[in-house]
């Protein structure tokens, strides 16, 4: 009896760890780039491609046309889906060339940088005198960041990007998922 007892509780523990442990999954959804201003830069390619179900990324290449780029600000924001793409959360802008030098940057934007850092060519200082390219991101990076680090609930998101070289607004750039 009293081992019958034991492996119930063994049992009650170890299916309340499991259906509480919560499981979520980011999947790009779309990717949309568009140049502001031609004459300053145009984007090579930008799409998501999928390879199998279960793996899919997004690639964009930027060919920037008058360099070298010595001022750059980048204005992003976090969308939810409810009707339309309401703003959920973030909505910040930073010197990009300051945030690349600093020692001590927004952790806010440090987050979000720390999710294409591995997939781009951006991550040196300021002047960009080369393409920007961001080569195929896999969804599981955003996954470990959005899920795993921090709660978000489940839902449609949109990360808009605001590129914007010496004070004028050059590209914008905009990434769909969903949250399940």
């Amino acid at each position: 009896m009293a081992i019958k007892l034991s492996l119930f509780f063994v049992f009650l523990i170890f299916f309340t760890y499991y259906f509480t442990e919560v499981y979520s999954l980011v999947e790009f959804t779309n990717v949309q780039c568009e140049s502001l201003d031609k004459d300053f830069a145009l984007f090579e390619y930008c799409f998501l491609k999928s390879v199998n179900r279960s793996y899919k990324y997004v690639s964009i290449k930027v060919k920037l046309l008058k360099i070298p780029v010595t001022k750059v600000k980048v204005k992003f924001g976090l969308y939810k889906r409810m009707n339309s793409y309401m703003p959920f959360l973030y909505n910040i802008s930073f010197d990009a060339c300051r945030f690349l030098k600093s020692s001590n940057p927004n952790p806010i934007a440090l987050y979000f940088y720390s999710i294409f850092n591995d997939y781009s060519n951006i991550n040196h200082t300021c002047p960009f005198n080369h393409d920007l390219v961001l080569d195929k991101m896999p969804y599981h990076s955003v996954n470990n960041k959005f899920t795993k680090t921090l709660p978000f609930p489940d839902g449609n998101y949109m990360l808009e990007m605001h590129w914007i070289a010496y004070d004028i607004d050059r590209a914008v750039t905009k990434f769909y998922w969903s949250l399940t």
